[in-house]
């Protein structure tokens, strides 16, 4: 009896990550570590033509661009968050300040090799995510640690169809790896623990994006990227446990990352002396995010193990947003606002994937250095709903929600353009 509530809860393992570094609509990440995508929340990515992170952002912006240009960034994400739990029938703590600091760096780089063709390539983590409540947390039965990673290798092409029209298309290699703990509850006995350990899978987003010149200073972006599918294979490994069983065993984790549709129109060049105004928008249909799927063998009696789907009712998201920027021509400065609703209800959200809305401000800096370089000082802040919980696991009921809810990036980036132009971003 005992291994089929054993298998029970490790069916209910089926968490990716939690309200760390990417609680805004799922867990795709809209800044890259370039001041064009964090000092404007993300807003100015659709219609970027000055920056090689295009390469990742909207392909067709590269064959706007310099001849040669290159940017090298470090993004720091400071969290601030911790549950406040109004009901703990299995008593425990808040779990402190449940993020973890994080450093992310990124590069890019960009060719425009012919007046039509332009190439790049990208390092960026275009996902991610995790938090640390602690061994002793209120609602360890649903989650104590969850880590999800994603790096990804960026290629793509650009082409000038016309003179206002250009097109572009890559693929981002995304390597996923996810590591979790959950707390066992056994009656009249300690915990056991749960881990699931390096679960890992590569991955390919396609994506396409087109721009639109109605004039020199009015340009309309759009960008399309695929779903696709991640199939984690790890270990879990079973510890404490008051009855005989075995303690490691294979594991698959199964969901698809959701296809995303943006638009962007921008008024003004970054390029050019004043001020410049961006707004995009977009969709993403993280209700095809919303079934999961685990299976585990080996570890209940010696046998194959089985599998267990569970349906998170999540729903499609969506955003918008408004941007500024300015060139002195000395000194070059950005700001934003955006928001992104919850794509989950109150009643459905979990603790292992506490996500809610999000409102985002930005801004960045940077100055033109002695020869080839330009250096930029940018941050995010995102502030969260109060993301509420009122959840059963284990047959154990914790309700809450999180204050503080928010997390800062801060971020500085080197741009090195051997053809030098007083570029903004």
């Amino acid at each position: 009896m005992r291994t089929k509530q054993l298998f029970a809860v490790m069916s209910g393992m089926l968490v990716l990550c939690s309200g760390g570094p990417a609680q805004a609509a799922g867990f795709y990440l809209p800044e890259v570590g370039t001041p064009g995508s964090v000092g404007t929340a993300g807003v100015a990515n659709p219609t970027n033509t000055w920056g090689p992170d295009s390469t990742l952002t909207n392909p067709a912006g590269m064959v706007w661009m310099d001849e040669r240009a290159m940017t090298l960034g470090l993004m720091t994400l400071l969290p601030s968050m911790e549950f406040d739990p109004d009901i703990a029938e299995a008593g425990g703590s808040d779990g402190g300040n449940a993020g973890g600091t994080a450093i992310v760096p990124s590069m890019f780089a960009s060719r425009r090799f012919t007046d039509r063709w332009a190439i790049g390539v990208g390092l960026a983590a275009p996902q991610g995510g995790g938090v640390d409540y602690g061994s002793d947390f209120a609602g360890r039965y649903g989650a104590t640690k969850v880590e999800l990673l994603a790096f990804g290798l960026t290629t793509a092409l650009g082409y000038r169809v016309t003179d206002r029209l250009s097109l572009g298309a890559g693929a981002t290699i995304i390597k996923t790896t996810l590591n979790q703990n959950i707390a066992i509850n056994f009656a009249n006995a300690d915990d056991g623990i749960a881990k699931i350990k390096d679960a890992e899978d590569w991955g390919v987003q396609p994506y396409a994006g087109l721009q639109y010149h109605f004039t020199d200073s009015v340009v309309l972006g759009l960008v399309y990227r695929a779903e696709f599918d991640a199939e984690l294979e790890g270990d879990v490994k079973l510890r404490n446990l008051p009855i005989p069983v075995g303690l490691d065993s294979d594991i698959e984790v199964d969901w698809t990352n959701p296809q995303w549709l943006e638009a962007g129109l921008r008024f003004g060049s970054p390029e050019d002396i004043g001020w410049g105004f961006a707004v995009s928008g977009g969709w993403q249909e993280w209700s095809k995010f919303s079934d999961n799927q685990i299976s585990v063998d080996g570890f209940i009696d010696g046998g194959d193990g089985a599998v267990s789907t569970i349906d998170r009712k999540w729903d499609d998201t969506w955003y918008a947003g408004v941007a500024a920027y300015r060139n002195t021509g000395k000194f070059l400065m950005s700001f934003g606002v955006s928001y992104d609703s919850s794509p989950v209800e109150d009643e459905n959200r979990t603790i292992d994937l506490p996500f809610d809305e999000t409102y985002k401000i930005s801004g960045s800096f940077g100055w033109h250095g002695k020869g080839v370089a330009s250096y930029y000082l940018g941050a995010t802040l995102y502030i969260f709903g109060d993301s509420k919980i009122d959840q059963t696991a284990q047959g154990v009921r914790f309700t809450g929600e999180f204050d503080p809810n928010a997390i800062l990036f801060l971020s500085a980036t080197v741009r090195l353009n051997p053809a030098r132009r007083k570029s903004a971003f």
